[in-house]
């Protein structure tokens, strides 16, 4: 029996979402464990998130913005729908 692998190719939309994160606590000087703390997540998690391997509930998301201080629109700047 063949095994067959599947490469598994992240989605363009999380990966964009991902770097806005990124992108924004990086900006504000702020570790992923810091990011993760404040916004009540794991940091393995947020770090999946920015790697655009994780698709984010609006919960979640919210959670990000408020840790973040920033809106919505700031996170989603640039993602097209999938």
């Amino acid at each position: 029996m063949h095994c067959i692998l599947m490469q598994k190719t992240k989605n363009p939309s999380l990966v964009k979402l991902g770097e806005n994160i990124r992108e924004l606590r990086e900006a504000q000087g702020v570790s992923q464990e810091e990011l993760a703390e404040k916004a009540d997540l794991d940091r393995t998690y947020v770090g999946g998130v920015e790697r655009g391997e994780r698709n984010l509930t609006i919960l979640s998301t919210l959670k990000l913005c408020f840790a973040l201080d920033v809106e919505l629109s700031d996170l989603t700047k640039g993602v097209k729908s999938a």
